[in-house]
């Protein structure tokens, strides 16, 4: 259909030529626990800005694979690792904290520059300024196809003096009743007929990282749709989880981080702890992760698919999710473990996948042992909480 063709061609448009993500949307805190990771695992994961890979690396497994097909977020993540490698604290965290600093063509020039790869280094070299603060863009966070939808959020509440108060108010809260009053005597002034029809569009779910299946999804089987979707997820996240360590929609809100509200990697003493070494361990790779997969020659333990399967989720792209599975199937070291998210209620829509192994075909559900009881514990404690479901499993044989 002639929607669907638009559809997918803006969100390629968006997704190719642009830096998508400035940081990661998935909560590593959960992640952390959901891996159990040990010394010997070896993870495959999608990079995306790269943040959740330098959390994982607090728990020294032995190797991290960050893959992903846009090269562009391998650069981010290189940058980091040049960062974390080259800088003492205070002028990384100005850099990925605050999202820029003064010295950074001198710094980058200096210091990080030598130590990028080709690709990555091309890519920096045409765009210092994202870090520089300079201009309308004050913070890194500001860049990007999901920075350009936080700037217009800002602008947005910038006309709003009272909500732009009251979301102080509510990040300064040390509890969640709190949060509560002052969010629903704002609500009606957030959800205004404007929100809801732009959250409608593919284009400004595009920006998101949100493809039109996942839209499509919502809108088939979320009473309310996609819009209602979004507005009950925020609502969980200002009403029934406490906002003070909530680093994601901190950052949307003011575009940058705060020292007692960061990612782990943006914390003093765990800044010098990945220094020492645990940022040794991470390779990026440029290839889907099929590719990676087949291409890769030791056994993975442990894999994070963030919700990307979701994109595959369509009757043209079945094909790709299969081969995928196979990939994991046929590189998987014994009791590897694997998550990934969906926008959809129920994730598990893998399981009729149809797949070799020990020479005969059979159901992907045959191969995976759900951690279900885990799974939703940890999922009503996601601070991002923009997702339908989150999926623990592991392969038996």
């Amino acid at each position: 259909m002639i929607t669907e063709w638009i559809s997918g061609h803006v969100f390629k448009l968006v997704h190719r030529k642009n830096l998508v993500y400035n940081c990661c949307w998935e909560d590593p805190r959960l992640d952390r626990v959901a891996l159990n990771l040990r010394p010997t695992d070896s993870i495959a994961m999608i990079t995306s800005a790269g943040c959740n890979a330098l959390d994982y690396a607090l728990d020294g497994p032995e190797q991290i694979h960050a893959v992903d097909v846009n090269f562009r977020q391998n650069a981010l993540l290189e940058l980091k690792l040049a960062a974390i490698r080259a800088l003492q604290f205070d002028d990384f965290f100005d850099i990925f904290g605050r999202g820029r600093s003064s010295k950074f063509r001198y710094i980058y020039q200096t210091a990080l520059r030598s130590q990028l790869g080709q690709v990555s280094r091309d890519y920096w070299d045409q765009r210092t300024n994202y870090f520089t603060g300079q201009g309308r863009w004050s913070s890194f966070y500001y860049r990007g196809t999901s920075g350009l939808f936080a700037r217009a959020l800002k602008t947005y509440l910038g006309r709003k003096p009272n909500v732009r108060e009251a979301l102080d108010q509510m990040f300064a809260a040390s509890t969640v009743q709190e949060q509560s009053q002052v969010y629903f005597a704002i609500r009606g002034a957030v959800w205004s007929r404007l929100v809801r029809w732009l959250l409608g569009r593919d284009s400004a779910l595009a920006m998101l990282g949100v493809p039109r299946p996942q839209r499509l999804h919502l809108e088939r089987n979320y009473p309310g749709g996609i819009v209602k979707f979004i507005e009950d997820c925020i609502e969980t996240v200002f009403t029934k989880l406490l906002l003070k360590d909530n680093y994601f929609w901190r950052l949307y809100v003011y575009g940058e981080y705060s020292p007692t509200c960061c990612p782990e990697y943006l914390k003093v003493d765990n800044f010098y702890e990945l220094k020492d070494g645990p940022v040794e361990a991470i390779r990026t790779y440029t290839s889907t992760m099929t590719q990676f997969l087949r291409i890769h020659d030791e056994p993975i333990s442990r894999l994070v698919l963030l919700d990307h399967m979701d994109w595959l989720n369509t009757p043209t792209r079945r094909p790709l999710l299969e081969a995928e599975w196979q990939a994991i199937v046929d590189r998987a070291a014994d009791g590897t473990r694997i998550i990934w998210r969906s926008a959809g209620i129920d994730g598990r829509f893998v399981d009729s996948l149809m797949l070799e192994t020990d020479g005969c075909r059979r159901k992907l559900s045959e191969l995976l042992s759900y951690q279900t009881e885990l799974a939703s514990q940890l999922h009503v404690q996601d601070r991002v909480h923009t997702y339908g479901s989150f999926c623990i499993a592991d392969l038996v044989a």
